[in-house]
């Protein structure tokens, strides 16, 4: 017993070595890329992560070891005192204005997180439709890069519609499109005359194409409506509420798509989604408000890129606020790395569960790593906005950079393949890597850097950079699957995060430019 003590002593302090030694070359890299006026309290967040990763990762050195390092105790201080100089910038509203803030947001998120089981409850059919009409993995991701395709590119050109015709009216027309053209891929399966070629996929990948374009309209009009209700200041808890909305559609497409395709026919993964999202849809007809002033209650500068601006909104005013902003331009190079990794990870896991892990979608193991997958995506949520808030002080790219930095050690796990519990593990913490950067990027920075007048615009180009990366993975990685194996599954993710991560480091700093002092 004192041996194995001592060895575990030893492990545990070359393991901190490590770590702090890690998190020194990590601050240089930061400084290098342009970060010269990072706080210690940033670069001690920054250790105190990599600590906990290399916890989770060795399985044998508590997060608690390396929380109660001095260093550490020095974080937290930091953090409480950073957090009551922040706090004084922060608007202060009414209980009233608060109590119809959060009707307007609940009701838009839980659309948004409808409309999301209406979007990947494909995955959950993947395998099913393989097996119904004998096609191959490139065949299935036919039809997901068609619908990521349009995605991208649909949310590209609706950001400036949305931005013209306002969020509310934008999420109606997304929604009751998207239970159309769910009810129609359902309705595929009663189409036998067509056979099972070339024109019953035909039928199949445009249906879900025209559903994706639908669902482009969803996070264009979340981020739209909220950018007039939230200062800038509250916009990373913003985005934890944003990402939770996300992971709660995800967790009962999880829950109703494994069960459905496994005691009920195919068809039923998307007429369950459509008749939610009929009835968020009419919710949100009926109790969502583009703007305070539209509640009757007075307006506020939200000290956003749009603060002192009386510019009109035209397409110009868009191309120069969004469309040429070398910082916006960045964060969509980025986007579209987390488009290849996000939608390779969320597609296919189902399925590789399935074929690697020879797990079924019901069984116990399978349910409950997929209910931890998504209490992490709410934690990363969560943990995201209040990092960017209180430690960072309103900054995104920090917070994307560590999420960015969990993914690479996640898929590298997921590469190597120690076994189904590592995997699960790192499917656990590779889903709060991909919330964090998801909803400081599309969530967050969106609002900040397009501000009130231009969200939309700023939306649909991150949410569009992030679909058009994510369409590589349908036929792509269909048919690297299909010829290579899943052994490839993993690495071929990882490069897109290492670019993402120094795309962030180059934006480190980065905050919304305001044209004049709000009044």
């Amino acid at each position: 017993m004192v041996a194995h003590r001592a060895c575990t002593r030893e492990y545990t302090n070359s393991g901190l070595q490590y770590v702090m030694e890690l998190s020194r070359k990590c601050t240089e890299s930061v400084r290098h890329y342009g970060a010269e006026t990072t706080s210690d309290v940033e670069i001690r967040t920054i250790i105190c992560i990599l600590g906990a990763i290399f916890s989770c990762s060795s399985l044998s050195l508590p997060v608690g070891l390396f929380l109660q390092r001095e260093k550490s105790f020095s974080l937290i201080r930091a953090m409480h005192n950073t957090m009551e100089g922040i706090s004084s910038d922060r608007p202060i509203h009414s209980r009233e204005f608060r109590r119809r803030r959060a009707l307007n947001w609940l009701t838009l998120g839980f659309t948004y997180a409808a409309m999301y089981m209406g979007r990947y409850n494909l995955s959950f059919a993947n395998k099913a439709l393989s097996d119904n009409y004998g096609w191959d993995k490139t065949q299935i991701g036919t039809i997901i890069t068609a619908a990521l395709t349009i995605y991208g590119l649909s949310a590209l050109f609706n950001g400036p519609i949305a931005d013209r015709i306002g969020g509310r009216k934008a999420m109606l027309i997304g929604v009751f499109g998207a239970v159309v053209f769910n009810l129609a891929f359902g309705l595929g399966a009663f189409l036998g005359f067509l056979g099972t070629g070339p024109v019953l996929l035909a039928y199949f990948a445009t249906v879900w194409a025209l559903n994706s374009y639908f669902q482009s309209y969803s996070a264009l009009a979340l981020i739209k409506v909220n950018s007039s209700w939230f200062h800038v200041r509250e916009r990373g808890v913003f985005s934890a509420i944003f990402g939770s909305m996300i992971q709660s559609g995800r967790a009962l497409i999880f829950v109703i798509g494994g069960i459905a395709v496994t005691f009920l026919p195919w068809q039923w993964v998307f007429f369950i989604p459509a008749a939610i999202m009929f009835t968020m849809g009419c919710l949100t007809f009926l109790f969502v408000c583009d703007s305070p002033e539209d509640a009757g209650y007075p307006g506020f500068d939200t000290a956003d890129a749009s603060s002192g601006d009386t510019e009109k909104v035209n397409m110009a005013y868009l191309v120069k606020k969004v469309f040429t902003n070398p910082i916006t331009l960045t964060i969509a190079m980025s986007e579209f790395c987390t488009g290849f990794v996000r939608h390779g990870f969320e597609q296919w896991f189902p399925r590789y569960m399935q074929e690697a892990q020879h797990l079924k979608l019901d069984s116990p193991i399978f349910q409950g790593g997929a209910f931890i997958v998504v209490l992490a995506g709410i934690a990363g949520a969560f943990t995201a906005g209040m990092m960017s808030d209180y430690v960072f002080k309103s900054r995104r790219p920090p917070v994307a950079f560590i999420g960015y930095a969990l993914q690479i050690v996640c898929l590298a796990v997921i590469w190597m393949a120690p076994g189904l519990m590592w995997i699960i593990c790192a499917f656990v913490v590779n889903s709060l890597g991909i919330s964090m950067v998801h909803s400081m990027l599309s969530g967050t920075a969106s609002m900040d850097f397009g501000g009130r007048k231009a969200a939309a615009s700023a939306t649909g180009m991150f949410d569009g950079m992030q679909y058009i990366g994510g369409a590589a993975v349908g036929m792509g990685m269909g048919w690297m699957l299909q010829h290579w194996g899943w052994g490839v599954w993993g690495p071929s993710m990882i490069g897109f995060s290492f670019i993402g991560a120094i795309l962030m480091l180059k934006l480190w700093n980065a905050v919304p430019a305001k044209r004049a002092q709000a009044h």
